[in-house]
């Protein structure tokens, strides 16, 4: 592979580790508050690293367009703010993360977005690349504590990504896959493997952006009339997504769309078994589908999923 291209190489204050998971709560860290605001639709796996780790957890609920209500943090609290999906441009993240001291920026889903100054930026690599494990807290500080951190490594279960090419994403790809996915449940904060970084040195990210980018605006073209959210409302030429967020309030979509090979689920369903179904929260973890956008697919692929989707669905564009 190539060096020399790790994609926030120049970044002037940064901590590499091993899950996005840790490096929000490194953030945390940082930031020395004492408590933190939580959105309820997040992932359960940061929720629960803060329950471990025995922080005070606050939680505030969204408008559909991803607005904070009720968020009413103090001088010593952090802030968690999401760029879901990816589709929020750096400008809107910056408009929101001015209301609030110690804000944490969750760009797990969003790893070309522009770090926001006076807040750490977590991103997460696997989300992009193909690499077993990495994550990045870019910011003011984020080097300090790391020296805590045990070196982490992840050859021993970074066979997967060769599994997959030669027996796909199924069977023995799968297999393989959850056994990484075991390790990094299992670890606690540590630095970044050796692997990943090399694997993240070498990778072509104008390539990445580039396809990412146009499979976001064939998408729009083809889904946008039937989207029940509007996934384009803070995008802007910098943006680029990481999925594209469908919403169709039909249950069976998904079991549709995984008989077709399509093996993307829901996204943090136990929020259903939470809260409210007059709840925001409630609807989109219920119907948001994430439709792949990312370098492996093309406008061939979309153009399969919408007819999987249009047809059984009785939908128009």
């Amino acid at each position: 592979l190539p060096k020399g291209r790790e994609y926030y190489s120049s970044a002037i204050d940064i901590a590499r580790l091993n899950t996005g998971r840790m490096a929000i709560w490194h953030a945390f860290r940082i930031s020395g508050a004492r408590r933190i605001w939580v959105p309820i639709y997040q992932c359960d796996s940061v929720r629960d690293t803060f329950i471990s780790k025995r922080v005070k957890i606050c939680y505030y609920h969204q408008l559909a367009d991803f607005t904070p209500l009720d968020l009413y943090p103090e001088h010593d609290d952090a802030v968690l703010l999401v760029n879901y999906f990816g589709i929020m441009s750096s400008a809107r993240i910056e408009e929101l993360a001015k209301s609030y001291k110690n804000v944490i920026v969750d760009n797990c889903q969003a790893f070309f977005c522009r770090p926001v100054e006076n807040a750490l930026n977590v991103y997460s690599c696997r989300k992009f690349v193909g690499v077993p494990d990495g994550a990045y807290v870019i910011g003011k500080n984020a080097h300090l504590l790391t020296e805590e951190y045990q070196q982490g490594y992840s050859s021993d279960t970074a066979g997967f990504l060769l599994t997959r090419i030669e027996y796909g994403c199924e069977g023995k790809g799968y297999q393989a896959r959850s056994i990484n996915e075991h390790r990094i449940d299992s670890e606690d904060c540590m630095i970044m493997s050796p692997l990943t970084r090399y694997l993240l040195d070498g990778t072509d990210y104008d390539y990445i952006k580039c396809k990412r980018k146009d499979n976001f605006a064939y998408a729009c073209s083809l889904f946008d009339g039937i989207n029940k959210i509007n996934p384009a409302q803070y995008v802007d030429d910098s943006t680029i997504p990481m999925v594209y967020p469908l919403v169709i309030e039909d249950d069976n979509l998904i079991e549709r769309l995984q008989e077709a090979k399509h093996f993307q689920g829901h996204w943090w369903s136990y929020i259903c078994d939470e809260q409210p179904k007059t709840t925001f929260e409630y609807w989109i973890s219920r119907y948001v589908i994430p439709i792949t956008i990312d370098q492996r697919y093309g406008t061939e692929e979309l153009d399969y999923l919408h007819k999987i989707i249009t047809n059984n669905n009785n939908c128009e564009n």
